[in-house]
């Protein structure tokens, strides 16, 4: 089959296009046909050896793949030929993967495959960073940082799903704004000035959650940014560099920073995955979850897909077109 896979640490530049075998399910796992896989900054700092997981070279990445199942064990619900989505975490940037049937799900026929391929990972820690951790109420306002990217987009349309009142993006153009609004944010407003801006369209009050995927130093106005009572989620650091809190700001408005790491809470607990997507599910079918699909790239340009991210310019999910 065909791959794509990281040989050495050099960064997006590096991966190279591979020849290999076809991975044996055995008899505990899914193997899936893939068509469409997603892409995201851990992918990124894997080229570089800067992710937490860190696997022997070469291996290949694609945590998050959609396809068909091609074999499946017996007992697992699952089908040959049956339409999925699935969460390998390693291995989906090939036309074939093996997965765990906890971490692989049935998906509509309204869904594409191109959809289907941008939800798991994206779509889970969003659920997993506002349901969870920030403790979302029904007309709670949320901010959310790097509104246009995939982790953003999801944030917005989980938070609007699950009842958010205002959901404001913060972008860094004008052009990822109007993305961001089409995903579903009430508005947006500039990461240059997006504090005075908050305070003027909450009136001084702040908003409830701020969804942080980009760190950096744009975190202190963030905590400035919530109302009482707020949760600052923090969920990655795509700018690089990681904040620092003076914890006096938390006690003076009784505020959470509150961590968000999904995949290694989910992981440790079987059937947490298929719980989540059980949730999220309606609102797929629904209508209320539609990811902002950017570029699809095809397999043989996947150094294209990763430096549009690394570049920051991929304007929602960016895909791996694998099969037609």
């Amino acid at each position: 089959m065909k791959t794509a896979q990281i040989t050495t640490l050099g960064g997006p530049t590096s991966l190279e296009l591979v020849d290999a075998p076809s991975p044996d399910p055995g008899t505990t796992n899914v193997l899936i046909d893939v068509r469409a896989a997603g892409v995201a900054f851990p992918e990124v700092l894997q080229s570089r050896g800067l992710y937490q997981v860190k696997p022997d070279l070469p291996f290949i990445p694609g945590a998050e793949v959609a396809g068909t199942v091609a074999a499946a064990p017996e007992g697992s619900g699952l089908a040959v030929g049956q339409r999925v989505a699935a969460l390998p975490l390693l291995g989906g940037f090939a036309e074939q993967v093996a997965c765990s049937p906890d971490a692989v799900f049935p998906i509509p026929d309204s869904l594409s495959y191109e959809a289907a391929a941008a939800i798991p990972f994206n779509y889970l820690t969003a659920h997993f960073a506002l349901l969870h951790r920030g403790r979302l109420a029904a007309g709670e306002s949320v901010l959310v940082h790097g509104a246009a990217g995939g982790i953003g987009s999801a944030a917005i349309q989980v938070a609007k799903a699950f009842d958010a009142g205002r959901v404001i993006a913060v972008t860094s153009t004008e052009e990822k704004g109007e993305a961001a609004v089409a995903a579903g944010a009430d508005e947006y407003v500039l990461a240059d000035s997006f504090r005075e801006a908050v305070t003027a369209t909450t009136g001084g009050k702040g908003v409830d959650i701020v969804v942080d995927p980009v760190g950096g130093d744009r975190f202190t106005d963030s905590l400035r940014s919530l109302a009482t009572d707020g949760r600052a989620l923090v969920v990655g650091f795509t700018a690089g560099s990681i904040p620092e809190v003076k914890v006096n700001r938390l006690l003076l408005n009784n505020l959470d920073v509150v961590g968000v790491a999904w995949g290694a809470y989910a992981l440790a607990r079987p059937g947490y995955l298929q719980r989540q997507w059980a949730h999220l599910l309606p609102k797929i079918e629904a209508g209320f979850i539609e990811p902002l699909i950017g570029e699809t790239y095809p397999l043989d340009r996947v150094t294209d897909a990763l430096l549009s991210i690394d570049e920051r310019r991929a304007v929602g999910k960016i895909l791996l077109g694998i099969r037609d």
